[in-house]
């Protein structure tokens, strides 16, 4: 039986483009193709000449239908037949589906029965876009007949593939976009704006450097004590360079769990782990155009610093559970308060990053060396928690205030300063603020003064990595070794068991059944 071209097209292309879920239209169109013709299963692929292979788009058959991104290589010689596309002819047929040089990979792959096929290529100005594949269960199936009818789905096929993968493609831009929102809101809630107090004075050596190597897209390795403000000069580093238009991104390395900072730095693709539900772009892609500011680097596992070496060498990254490169085009910025040599000579950080990282590097100076801007300092702080406390009034100094201030050593640094006024505020309650309670700062007035209360015994207990030990072995004695549960030392500590038991082997802390015996001993 004859059967109307005109007739076979219209229904067969309004049905071809009924959805842009293009798994869905192959369904449509087959349960009309089956009318007419022999048809088991309907698959549309496209082929990618980059990388000479065969992409499977989606299929459908009687029972289902299903978008795919199956990837099927392609030899040599069957690459030319794909990528010349006006030497052969635009539909085929073959009544022994392993007669077909192309398609034969495809039934391979999902090891299709004896059948027969007819296949289009949907040719668009002169350029392939896809192949339409007919399959029909057993040999001989298909006539002269059936080859002319699906050749007229040329045009109307290629339309409804170029518009299905382009809805998709605006979806994904559409996620990214909503994601990226999201994330740079939360980034903005932070204040990165800051003022450099101290910019003329005690950090005027600093800024010089800044001001020499934020027009460079050299990396930039920050160092000094805890406290003293690195993150607010890595900021300026960004503002005053070419990428102050794009991002700037702050990683902390030491508070993401060993566990996922491969993923929180580099991405991952849907289905690469469990719990791996949708693809996500990680912080180096976020950078993308911008900065990426790397603090605490020191914390970072071995197997992160060799991706972390090959950014720095190739610019390119891969996602977890991905196979393809990704080029990024973003500049480091460091900075630890540990000593990287020591590290380097102990084996924990890599020579090769450190050199890498380290291209220009710039000290900041403790608070206790530059005390010529706690004033200054002081002032700041009362202005910004005006604001962020929604104070009704202006705190002032007292008496003897600012001597304080400036007697006292600082082992916090800026941050501890910020902390100590914000505190007095709140005890204070309007009254000006003369830090009574500030330790280590002497008695007023003759006589004999009270000795200094220390900190810690000696100058080597100082370090933040010190103090941080003792802190966790005192919580780890109170609840006898054990870390997990709501009387756990992970609970007390308000943080996560897998972070705890990361920052534990970090220190050298033992934990487990071992410890637990020793604590409870």
């Amino acid at each position: 039986m004859r059967v109307d071209e005109n007739e076979f097209f219209r229904e067969a292309s309004i049905r071809i483009c009924s959805s842009l879920d293009i798994e869905k239209a192959l369904s449509n169109c087959l349960f009309y193709v089956r009318s007419v013709m022999p048809a088991d299963e309907m698959v549309l692929t496209v082929y990618h000449k980059d990388e000479g292979n065969l992409e499977v788009v989606a299929s459908a058959d009687e029972q289902n239908c299903m978008q795919r991104t199956d990837r099927i290589p392609m030899p040599l010689p069957v690459r030319h037949s794909l990528e010349e596309p006006g030497l052969y002819p635009r539909v085929r047929m073959a009544n022994d589906l392993f007669d077909d040089e192309i398609v034969r990979y495809v039934a391979e792959q999902y090891h299709w029965p004896p059948s027969s096929l007819i296949v289009v290529r949907l040719i668009v100005e002169g350029g392939l876009v896809g192949t339409l594949i007919l399959r029909a269960t057993g040999k001989g199936r298909y006539t002269e007949e059936d080859a002319r009818l699906w050749r007229l789905l040329n045009e109307p096929a290629a339309i409804a593939l170029a518009n299905s993968r382009r809805f998709h493609e605006l979806e994904k831009i559409k996620d990214v976009v909503s994601d990226d929102s999201k994330y740079f809101q939360d980034e903005l809630g932070r204040n990165f704006n800051e003022d450099i107090i101290g910019a003329g004075f005690g950090l005027r050596t600093v800024m010089e450097a800044v001001f020499k190597v934020a027009p460079s897209p050299s990396p930039v390795l920050l160092f000094g004590e805890t406290g003293t403000g690195k993150e607010v000069i890595a900021h300026a580093i960004h503002r005053l360079s070419a990428r102050n238009r794009g991002p700037m991104i702050t990683v902390n390395c030491g508070a993401i769990p060993e566990s996922l900072i491969d993923s929180e730095l580099f991405g991952h693709e849907k289905g690469a782990f469990t719990g791996a539900t949708s693809q996500r772009r990680g912080r180096f892609e976020r950078a993308d155009g911008g900065t990426i500011f790397l603090d605490e680097v020191s914390e970072l596992p071995a197997n992160v610093q060799v991706r972390l070496l090959r950014v720095l060498q190739e610019k390119e990254i891969e996602r977890v559970g991905g196979s393809n490169p990704i080029k990024v085009d973003i500049r480091i910025i460091s900075a630890t308060n540990r000593d990287l040599k020591t590290l380097m000579t102990e084996g924990s950080f890599r020579s090769d990053l450190y050199y890498r990282l380290g291209v220009f590097p710039v000290f900041i100076p403790p608070l206790r060396e530059r005390k010529g801007d706690i004033p200054a300092l002081a002032d700041h702080f009362m202005a910004r928690k005006v604001k962020e406390m929604g104070l009704p009034y202006v705190p002032r100094l007292g008496a003897g205030g600012i001597e304080r201030l400036m007697r006292y050593d600082w082992p916090g640094n800026v941050r501890e300063l910020n902390n100590v006024i914000e505190r007095a505020i709140i005890v204070n309650k309007g009254e000006p603020l003369t830090f009574q309670d500030l330790r280590d700062a002497p008695a007023e007035g003759p006589g004999p003064k009270e000795a200094p209360v220390p900190l810690v015994e000696t100058a080597a207990d100082l370090s933040l990595h010190r103090m941080e030990e003792r802190h966790i072995k005192r919580v780890m004695e109170m609840t006898h070794g054990y870390i997990d549960g709501k009387r756990g030392a992970a609970a007390l500590l308000q943080i996560k068991p897998g972070t705890l038991r990361h920052r534990m082997r970090k220190l050298g802390i033992p934990f487990g059944k071992q410890a637990k015996e020793t604590y409870d001993g």
